[in-house]
Order: structure tokens, then C-alpha cells, then sequence
């Protein structure tokens, strides 16, 4: 039975009327690819300090507000301050679940030994929450769930099938929906075969996709020509044969490149809404580094908002029915390919993403503005309370009841304790006003601020 589907760009749905325990596994994306994980933390500055992120949002999004969040690295107190002085947010309660515990715990549920006195899981089994989420339902978070007689928001198999690249292409395949050019590859030589095909066909690059992948890991783009094979990495093929698609880059004549816009969704249980559209600010190789809202060519292709919504109708449908519960987001690319202009379906994120707490913040606080978010590099680390005062002196810093300014949403620090980069959401009536806080922004910083991956 198809599931309703409610469209409502800048304006948020009813989230869950739930307490939850939430645990920042962002290093299980990949669920057990430890490969590609370790990938992920040598490119990604700050890995343990992302689950911050989640910090502002998540009463937001589990509204009975007696919630649990089980970081991998403590939050900077100043942020934390300002988010409830400010911002007049409540936050959750935080407790810190390094890594190398985290992974430990399913081991410890499974020995079922009633003298286990595990401070996490005792903490976990006296909490009033009846459910407990992450990043993604991995084998680790069902295990837990299971030992505190719990229940998961998704299933293992709703979560790992929902950001499966592989099962989604087959649907859009099966749908009729458009879709790159591409063929299948089992191993590195039938990478090369598909390589050399793509150049027969005109193609300067292709990218190949392993069927898991975020934030640029798990996807390589090769020019379209054989290549050594050390350059198609194992763990590419972690869950089965790996996706080969032609590039189109504006090197391919007749293709110039209009957008990368994101749907933001929400799954509850008997319905999905669409609820944002932004479009993603990428640096090459597809690598994400921040988002916009909405997307500037809408004001004049309101034809390519209603083809995003379509598909994204279906994306949402799909993504239901494989079991996916919470938020997640449906990733295009719009191309005019000879003066024909085309939507396709790049991947869908099922979990909390890069968008999801700029679009609930800014939509929290300024409901059908807009907004801007950038990942901002500090070649000069700060003390959070430094760069908070520094931009607050400027007049820059949002607090509620304001219709503009520069909301910081988290602080990723180095071993010091000091700011190295941070998530920055830039909340205005229009996208220019937005862009021109981000200017402001980095003006307080000169030199020093710079654009960076997420």
C-alpha cells in the first residue's frame, strides 16, 4: 500500500512525540566497512566533535524533551550556553560514549549476564525512553536495544537498505525515473572494462559508487581510461558489486551543470513529508561542504522545483517501504543537456544529514525564510567563547526573536579544546541577505576563515 506523501518546502512537520536515547555513531555509517571508515576519519577533521551537531535539534525532534544523547567527545560549554540563553532552546542531557566503548557494548548485551553491571547499559535500561536512534541502526544499536528492551526508531535493515546506492538505482530503473549512465562492476578489472566503455561513448570522467558511501567516501571519479588497479580500492566492493557512471561534468559537450538541490524528509509511520529543499554547496569530486535555501534558480525554473518534488515523491515512497523511519534527504543533480533540462536522482541519505539542523533551526526560527550553511576552517584555533563574543560584538550573532544573524550549531575542537572548524547557519528573509552574513562572518576573521568539507 502506498504511503501519503505531504509536500510543505519551509515549514516543519510534527516530529516525534517520543523520548529517545541517541547515540552520535557517525563512524558506523558504514556500518562494518572498517576500511572505508577509517577513510572517512583521515579526511574528515574532527570526527568524534560532529555528533555536536546533533545537540541543538534533537528536542526539537524528539519533542517530549527528556531525552539522552551519548556523544563521542564533549560539546564546548560556551556553545551549550548560548544555545539556551540565546537561542532559548532545551537540550538534551549528555553523557560521553567514545568510539572504542561504543563498539564494545553489543558484545556486552549478548553475554546476557544478569551480574553486568555496565554503567552505559544500566543507565540505558533505567532511562523512561522506550526508544533509542543513531545516526544509522547498526548491528551495535539493535544489540543494545534488544538488552534494554527497547525499540529501535528503524529497523537494521530499514537503515542499511535505505542508504544502499545499488537497491535505489534499480528502483528509479524499475520506476522509469531518470538515471546516469551505468554499469555494474564486481571487481577492479570490470571497473577498467566499464571505464574503457564510457570513453567509447564520449565520456571524459566516470565516478564509481560503492553501494554504501557518505560525505564523499565511497566515491572515486577516474578519468574514463583504464587505470592501475591500487586506484580501485578493495572496500569499494565491501557490500557487492559497486555502481560505474558516466560524469556529467561540463566537459561533456552540450551538458552544463545548473544544481545539486536536496530534499528534506521526514518518515513517521504512516506518512512521509517533504519539508526543505536546499541546494548543496559541493567542492569537486562531489565533496559536500554546505547548503543553501532555497535553491536561487527556483525564482526563475519553478519547473525544476515541481520535477525535484516528483521524484522526490517517489524517492520518499521507496525509502518508507524499505523500512526507514526519521529524517533523511533525497540528493539530485539538475543538468541542461542540449538546451534539455534534466533531473536525476543522485542518492538518498537515510539519516540525519549535513542539512538536517540547518533546515530544522533556521525553519524553528524563521519558518519560510531562508537560509545558508558553511563549514568555516580557523587557521587560528578560538576559544568558543572568544568566537561567540567576537561576532556578537559585530551584531552578528542570532539570538531568538531576531529575523537575521549568524547561528552557530557546533564547534569542532582540537586536542586543546580550541575551535578549529565549525558549522554555521546564516538565517535571513532572502538567500542575499544570507550570503552577506557569511561576507560579515568572515570579515571578523580575515585571513583566517575558510571554506571546508563536512
Amino acid at each position: 500500500m502506498s504511503v501519503d506523501v505531504k509536500v510543505t518546502p519551509g515549514k516543519l512537520p510534527i516530529f516525534w512525540d517520543r523520548e529517545v536515547v541517541y547515540f552520535a555513531n557517525l563512524q558506523s555509517l558504514f556500518y562494518d566497512n572498517l576500511e572505508q571508515t577509517k577513510i572517512l576519519v583521515k579526511d574528515i577533521q574532527g570526527v568524534p566533535t560532529y555528533g555536536g551537531r546533533l545537540v541543538s535539534i534533537l528536542n526539537l525532534l524528539f519533542f517530549n524533551k527528556k531525552n539522552l544523547i551519548f556523544l563521542e567527545s564533549s560539546p564546548n560549554k560556551a556553545l551549550l550556553e548560548y544555545m539556551e540563553d540565546k537561542l532559548e532552546l532545551s537540550l538534551p542531557e549528555i553523557e560521553i560514549l567514545p568510539r572504542k566503548h561504543y563498539v564494545t557494548l553489543k558484545e556486552k548485551t549478548l553475554t546476557n549476564n544478569s551480574e553486568d553491571h555496565e554503567p552505559v547499559l544500566e543507565r540505558i535500561r533505567q532511562h523512561s525512553a522506550g526508544w533509542l536512534d543513531g545516526y544509522v541502526t547498526d548491528s551495535t544499536l539493535v544489540a543494545i536495544a534488544e538488552g534494554s528492551k527497547k525499540s529501535t526508531i528503524s529497523s537494521f535493515e530499514g537503515s542499511k537498505n535505505g542508504n544502499n546506492k545499488f537497491l535505489l538505482h534499480h528502483y528509479l530503473l524499475e520506476k522509469g525515473l531518470p538515471v546516469f549512465e551505468t554499469l555494474v562492476a564486481s571487481s577492479p578489472e570490470e571497473v577498467n572494462s566499464a571505464l574503457k566503455k564510457f570513453n567509447d561513448r564520449g565520456y571524459k570522467k566516470a565516478v564509481i559508487k560503492s553501494q554504501i558511501g557518505a560525505s564523499g567516501c565511497g566515491l572515486i571519479r577516474l578519468d574514463a581510461v583504464p587505470c592501475p588497479r591500487e586506484q580501485i580500492p578493495e572496500y569499494l566492493f565491501f557490500e557487492g558489486p559497486c555502481l560505474v557512471q558516466g560524469w556529467l561534468g561540463e566537459e561533456v559537450p552540450g551538458v552544463r551543470n545548473i544544481g545539486s538541490p536536496s530534499v528534506q524528509m521526514f518518515l513517521a509511520e504512516k506518512e512521509v513529508t517533504l519539508f526543505d529543499i536546499t541546494d548543496q554547496l559541493l567542492r569537486d569530486e562531489s565533496i559536500h561542504e554546505g547548503n543553501i535555501s532555497p535553491p536561487p534558480y527556483f525564482k526563475e525554473r519553478q519547473e525544476i522545483r515541481d520535477e525535484i518534488l516528483s521524484q522526490a515523491t517517489e524517492a520518499g515512497r521507496w525509502l518508507h517501504s524499505q523500512g526507514y523511519r526519521g529524517t533523511a534527504s533525497t540528493d539530485f543533480l539538475v543538468v541542461e543537456k542540449k538546451e534539455r533540462c534534466e533531473v536525476i536522482i543522485c542518492e538518498i541519505n537515510a539519516r540525519i544529514t549535513g542539512a538536517t539542523y540547518p533546515t530544522i533551526l533556521a525553519r524553528h526560527f524563521l519558518p519560510q525564510g531562508a537560509w545558508l550553511m558553511r563549514n568555516l576552517m580557523f587557521e587560528s584555533p578560538l576559544q568558543g567563547s572568544q568566537l561567540l563574543s567576537e561576532v556578537d560584538r559585530r551584531g552578528l550573532l542570532f539570538k531568538k526573536g531576531m529575523e537575521r544573524g549568524v547561528l552557530p550549531c557546533n564547534f569542532n575542537l582540537n586536542e586543546a579544546g580550541m575551535v578549529h572548524k565549525g558549522q554555521f547557519v546564516f538565517i535571513a528573509p532572502n538567500t542575499e541577505e544570507c550570503e552577506n552574513l557569511l561576507a560579515q562572518m568572515q570579515a571578523v576573521f580575515p585571513r583566517s576563515c575558510k571554506y571546508c568539507r563536512d
